[in-house]
């Protein structure tokens, strides 16, 4: 078969999860395949992170803008590489195509109640053509992949399609996410470890205000008072939560260290007392395997996917209750035995998700929508 996948994203230097998705099934791939032909449809960027190998083509597609890329430029170049299976990766796929589709939809939050918080005009237009998208492209595709049991029932029920319809493939994790003794590169972003650690962000399904706010309650009651690292968010974005809830005082406390290449998280990880992943919603968290793989113990919701793959022996919180989280970053800090106790179950459960069962399942949806 020729089969096309698009990477759009790939290729740029800030990568995020539906760009590290993709590119770790292409590289397993191009191990385990050597039978299908593949296309790789990027958008050419700065950090080449692919190459060609025998049967794997990379193809640069030029465009201005995301919609045109996808839209024109994409099936377009498809159809000149006589692909036969277009599979696109990042929940939308062109409305005309005239190849067979095979869409994975990481998640619905497009059909949710918006968040009128969110004051991100890239993540509002994000949100707005895919609602305008989806629908429209849903009944054409051959399969709908996602990456959860919590995620394959939501867009069953919401979108009225049959389970034979939608395929559930967990995401894996990179192995160099293991326990580090070398604290060089967390050095680059804190002073010393034992620290909280927080992936922040703009998009209020995040958490990132409420996450602060049981930081400050669990700041008046420890003893310890250990820092919070958090990635990924301004210093005003940071500097008005605190306004708004009147605890500028505990801004010497938190670390800002931007954005973190993905090549330290495992030192990051690895020397944080816990990781906190206390979002609203999220179809499935590879960051919660990464920091699990380095012996991390890990606060994370009760909500959505996150106990299914963390597991329910994890250190589950109520997202929406700041007391329950700054209870339980306490309970963790007086407990060495709890923390121990979750930090050994997240290191077991791990081993249910990697990136070569990923591509192996994903290698039989091909070969069974073709069939």
């Amino acid at each position: 078969m020729k089969i096309g996948i698009e990477a759009q994203r790939i290729f740029r230097h800030k990568k995020h999860g539906m760009d590290y998705v993709v590119l770790e099934e292409i590289k397993q791939l191009q191990a385990l395949d050597k039978e299908n032909e593949y296309f790789i449809f990027v958008k050419p960027g700065p950090d080449v992170c692919l190459a060609d190998t025998a049967n794997v083509h990379v193809v640069e597609v030029r465009c201005p803008s995301y919609p045109l890329w996808e839209q024109y430029a994409l099936p377009k170049a498809a159809r000149k590489c006589g692909v036969e299976l277009l599979h696109c990766t990042s929940n939308t796929a062109p409305i005309w195509c005239g190849i067979p589709l095979i869409l994975t939809l990481h998640d619905i939050i497009f059909l949710e109640p918006r968040d009128k918080r969110n004051k991100s005009m890239y993540q509002n237009m994000g949100w707005l053509y895919r609602r305008i998208v989806v629908p429209r492209i849903i009944k054409k595709c051959r399969r709908i992949i996602t990456v959860s049991n919590f995620e394959k029932r939501n867009i069953m029920t919401k979108l009225e399609l049959p389970d034979s319809m939608v395929t559930m493939i967990y995401n894996g994790y990179n192995q160099w996410f293991e326990p580090m003794a070398d604290d060089k590169a967390m050095k680059k972003y804190i002073d010393a470890g034992g620290y909280f650690f927080f992936l922040g962000n703009t998009d209020p399904k995040k958490n990132s205000e409420r996450t602060i706010v049981a930081y400050a309650e669990y700041l008046k009651q420890s003893k310890t008072r250990r820092k919070l690292l958090v990635a990924d968010l301004s210093e005003k974005a940071i500097d008005d939560i605190l306004a708004r809830n009147g605890i500028e005082d505990i801004r010497g406390n938190i670390v800002m260290s931007g954005y973190i290449h993905n090549k330290d998280l495992a030192c990051i990880y690895s020397h944080a007392f816990a990781f906190l992943y206390t979002s609203l919603r999220e179809s499935f968290g590879i960051p919660l395997l990464e920091a699990m793989a380095c012996g991390t113990a890990v606060i994370t919701s009760n909500t959505s996917s996150m106990p299914e793959i963390a597991g329910d022996r994890a250190a589950l919180i109520c997202p929406e209750d700041t007391d329950d989280m700054a209870s339980m970053m306490l309970r963790l800090e007086n407990d060495e035995s709890l923390r121990k106790d979750i930090i050994e179950e997240g290191l077991k459960r791990v081993g249910m998700f990697s990136w070569r069962k990923t591509a192996e399942q994903l290698k039989d949806v091909y070969a069974n929508v073709m069939d």
